[in-house]
């Protein structure tokens, strides 16, 4: 295998995670421990870094070429005949052009994977190298023929342009996600730490194979260290020089929590010296990163943290999507909620609604609507069943819950149960997006960071509903919920509502 620099990571075309389109798969000769399942495996000769660079550019060009092509079309059908320069001299125009599309797209870093590993990040980038490539048209134009172009083919080039390539690039994204899926693509990754941030980063890869890295083990600080998975620790930072070698990893991430600032310096150094790609973790695993901005101040690289916000027009921009979406859907939905309240009343006794009261924003108390879809004494039994509750915390869960009616099974696979929870919208009690509404049995056992989730108003999905639902623990739903409250916005809100159609219907942790 070919040495890899660190240039070759940060030009890496992989566009929808960082370098992930890099095939680490040197075999290893050697081993310091005997941990084959961690170990890198060898496999077939696959396309190269710089193939996959070469084919990836071709097709950004190539959505160019089709969206020049488009706007000519458009442009023949919209403008004013004499407006336009003939038809050999625009193509000209636009073959000149190309090379002024590749270079600006690469200086908008739109092949250095870590500037485009979210979708917001490389929109705005697309759209910034589409600017300059559509005006390149009207500058080429005035230099080589003086003529002047039709500005609406300058329009319709970057429309076009923009639609294009993030089109060709979510198919990519796409693909990457299915090969890594299925373990390909994967980044073997050693991590340098001897404490719960180490251990937390190596469970996060573990579980998150779309972050592209494939754990090896740690390499730890103190030798007298022992990790709760003592397996994995490969060797001491004294030795990781030989330790990378030996497993044939070039991708190091380090807990910032666990190496004090001159071990860091010299590490880096080392590590890069040899080409080594080095990453290191902000210890600050619940802010967003768009609140994140990196400021040089003295010889000290700070992170500033924007402060959060969720007043003034972000809240009445909020409030007015969810009462228009919540009324739009009980229209349409009408019909339909009309026919589960019958099965439910033919399936078993009782009211068609059920009712309990949880709590919302600001402590206070509502009444949260449900199709009902346990027995009318359900929460009288709920202390009978209490020794069989398999979740944690003050959660109930029960997998076979025996007090779930035949036709509630069926609504709460499907979470159709919760379609009531629109009136709650409407009526301002909840909103469509937000924390759990909780129990006041549940809210009185919450610890005093907890009880921040209370200054949003609780959902009807959010981040836990969309990361395993019932198959979360109680400490994965109270990081999420407070990470949601403290990184809250607008376009959270619809990331999470545009994946919550897929968890409900592959019913992802519902029970």
């Amino acid at each position: 295998m070919a040495t890899m620099t660190p240039r070759d990571a940060e030009t890496d075309p992989a566009v929808y995670a960082e370098r992930d389109i890099m095939e680490l798969t040197a075999p290893a000769t050697q081993t310091v421990r005997p941990i084959t399942h961690r170990r890198p495996t060898e496999r077939r000769k696959t396309m190269s870094p710089r193939v996959a660079k070469t084919l990836i550019g071709a097709a950004d060009l190539a959505m160019v070429c089709i969206a020049m092509l488009i706007a000519h079309q458009l442009a023949a059908w919209t403008g004013e005949e004499r407006s336009l320069p003939d038809t050999p001299t625009v193509w000209q125009i636009t073959a000149l052009s190309i090379p002024v599309w590749l270079f600006t797209l690469v200086q908008n870093r739109l092949y250095q994977a870590r500037f485009v590993a979210r979708r917001g990040q490389e929109l705005r980038r697309v759209v910034s190298a589409s600017v300059i490539g559509s005006l390149s048209l009207i500058v080429l134009a005035n230099l080589t023929w003086r003529v002047d172009l039709q500005r609406d083919l300058v329009a319709f080039t970057f429309l076009c342009a923009v639609s294009l390539l993030m089109a060709e690039r979510e198919v990519v994204r796409q693909v990457f996600n299915h090969l890594r899926r299925i373990g390909a693509r994967m980044r073997p990754v050693v991590i340098v730490g001897d404490n719960a941030e180490a251990r937390e980063l190596a469970r996060m890869f573990d579980s998150d194979r779309s972050l592209g890295y494939h754990f090896v083990g740690f390499v730890t600080v103190n030798r007298d260290t022992r990790f709760d998975r003592h397996d994995d620790v490969i060797g001491h930072t004294d030795e990781i020089a030989d330790v990378l070698n030996d497993y044939g990893v070039t991708n190091v991430m380090i807990a910032n929590s666990a190496v004090d600032v001159a071990m860091t310096s010299s590490l880096i150094r080392q590590l890069i010296k040899i080409g080594i790609h080095v990453e290191l973790s902000p210890t600050l695993p619940d802010v967003a990163a768009e609140r994140l901005t990196v400021r040089p101040l003295g010889r000290f690289p700070v992170m500033y943290l924007e402060p959060y916000r969720q007043s003034g027009w972000r809240m009445f921009a909020k409030r007015g999507f969810d009462f228009a979406a919540s009324f739009a859907a009980l229209t349409v939905l009408a019909m339909p909620m009309a026919l589960l309240a019958l099965l439910v009343r033919l399936d078993s006794k009782g009211p068609v609604l059920f009712r309990q009261e949880r709590v919302g924003r600001d402590s206070k108390l509502f009444d949260v609507l449900k199709f009902r879809t346990m027995v009318p004494n359900a929460h009288e039994l709920r202390h009978q069943l209490a020794q069989e509750n398999e979740a944690d915390g003050p959660l109930f869960k029960i997998k076979n819950d025996p007090r779930i009616t035949r036709v509630g099974r069926v609504l709460r696979k499907t979470s159709l149960d919760e379609l009531p929870q629109l009136w709650n919208v409407l009526r301002g009690e909840m909103s469509l997006v937000g924390p759990r509404p909780a129990l006041p049995e549940e809210a009185e056992m919450w610890s005093a960071d907890l009880r921040d989730r209370l200054r949003v108003q609780p959902g009807i999905t959010g981040m836990w509903q969309v990361s395993g639902r019932s198959n979360t623990s109680f400490e994965e739903y109270s990081r999420l919920d407070l990470y949601y409250v403290d990184n809250w916005s607008l376009l959270t809100d619809l990331a999470i509502l545009t994946k919550t159609v897929p968890s409900v219907l592959l019913q992802r942790g519902a029970s």
